[in-house]
């Protein structure tokens, strides 16, 4: 008799990343949002918080879990040494648009699998994503599309802004929010698929 296989439980209310998963075929059993503070700690390195984010919104949920799988994963943008998170005003994310204007940007995506015992399992994607110049007048299109709300380094790879792009090394899937790869790596660790 084949063991049952245990809920999985998506730590995200991303849309972008729930889509990502069904599209090889997993169909979480819950979705609950993690509620954490995501503020980088002074001096903390791209790779740190990454990590950090996905841990802790792997964790916050799996309390709450026992004894089946979480997911948590983050998403972050970063140019040089500063993180371009999610724009909270149409004027950030104008600036954000500015740096990443004809320049080549880093996007880590990190997964945090909580097993049903309780063992964290990690893995961390980083993308290079370079972008065109743009003009004042594209980003003003782009702002007026609200694509940006709600999207680190305010753009969304999978949609408009993806004419922005001029070159791209790495997880695409990644960029959208979670690599693909890497979470089949994961469920394929713990024996989940």
């Amino acid at each position: 008799m084949e063991a049952l296989k245990p809920k999985l439980i998506l730590a995200s209310a991303s849309p972008r990343r729930l889509e990502l998963l069904q599209r090889i075929n997993i169909q979480p059993d819950a979705i609950i949002a993690a509620d954490i503070d995501e503020t980088a700690y002074q001096g903390e390195s791209p790779e740190a918080y990454a990590k950090r984010m996905a841990v802790e919104k792997a964790r916050a949920v799996a309390v709450s879990q026992s004894g089946h799988l979480v997911l948590g994963a983050d998403t972050i943008v970063v140019k040089g040494d500063d993180f371009l998170g999610k724009p909270e005003s149409e004027s950030e994310a104008r600036c954000f648009l500015q740096q990443l204007s004809g320049q080549t940007h880093q996007v880590y995506n990190s997964q945090c699998l909580v097993d049903t015992k309780g063992v964290e399992h990690f893995e961390l994607s980083i993308s290079q994503v370079t972008f065109k110049s743009l003009d004042a007048d594209e980003i003003d299109q782009y702002l007026a599309m609200n694509e940006w709300q709600g999207k680190a380094g305010a753009y969304a790879i999978q949609g408009f802004a993806a004419c922005f792009v001029a070159d791209f090394q790495g997880s695409y899937t990644g960029v959208v929010g979670l690599s693909l790869p890497h979470s089949y790596k994961l469920l394929r660790s713990v024996k989940y698929i």
